[in-house]
């Protein structure tokens, strides 16, 4: 195991990947089931401070399998972060229809309580250790935040609001943020959902 220039432990280098391609060895696991496992490690312990040895515990795969289907540490957390999105994609939370309100409050409602046993968002977890994060990781969430703020807009556009539909939308954001992060301190989801119909009151009158 190498270091990369982040300080971070790389689970293996390239070169390994592509001996183990050459060998072509059959593999007794799915990509899409190691990062399922791999997603809750990352979550809960951060990029920097997630070890091999946690993952390979965690995936039921040992060092050389994982060698063979990612380059390193950065790699499977980038896959991880990309497959946590796809899921956010799938809930449809803000591209249901009719646009408006309602899909809004359930973004708010249901977004920081995506996957069981997990606390807040994947995605803003990682704004936390951005400066530590692969380059494509970075861009990812990055991607991910406008991507995010853009449905928002065209949900609170639909309702022909006084103020400008992009600068809610950040505000709303921002709101997001600010509650996924809160689940951290074991706050309640009765408590969150208060918080969520107090501002979407304030919300629905701008």
């Amino acid at each position: 195991m190498r270091e990369n220039p982040s300080g971070c432990k790389n689970i293996a280098p390239n070169s390994s990947v592509r001996h183990n391609e050459r060998m072509g060895r059959p593999k007794n696991f799915s990509r899409e089931g190691v990062l399922e496992k791999a997603l809750p490690v990352f979550w809960k312990h951060g990029f920097a401070n997630t070890s091999l040895q946690e993952l390979e515990k965690a995936t039921g795969v040992n060092k050389s399998g994982l060698y063979a289907e990612f380059a390193d540490k950065g790699d499977l957390y980038l896959e991880s972060l990309r497959h946590y999105l796809r899921k956010r994609q799938e809930e449809e939370l803000l591209t249901a229809k009719p646009l408006g309100w309602n899909n809004i409050e359930r973004f708010l409602k249901l977004g920081p309580f995506s996957l069981e046993g997990q606390k807040g968002c994947f995605s803003v977890n990682s704004m936390n250790q951005f400066a530590v994060l692969p380059p494509a990781a970075q861009e990812i969430v990055s991607k991910g935040r406008a991507f995010l703020k853009d449905l928002i807009a065209r949900n609170v556009e639909a309702e022909k609001p006084t103020m400008k539909p992009t600068v809610l939308a950040e505000m709303i954001l921002t709101f997001f943020t600010g509650i996924s992060m809160e689940q951290h301190m074991n706050v309640g989801k009765a408590a969150m959902n208060r918080k969520v119909n107090y501002f979407m009151k304030v919300v629905r009158q701008l």
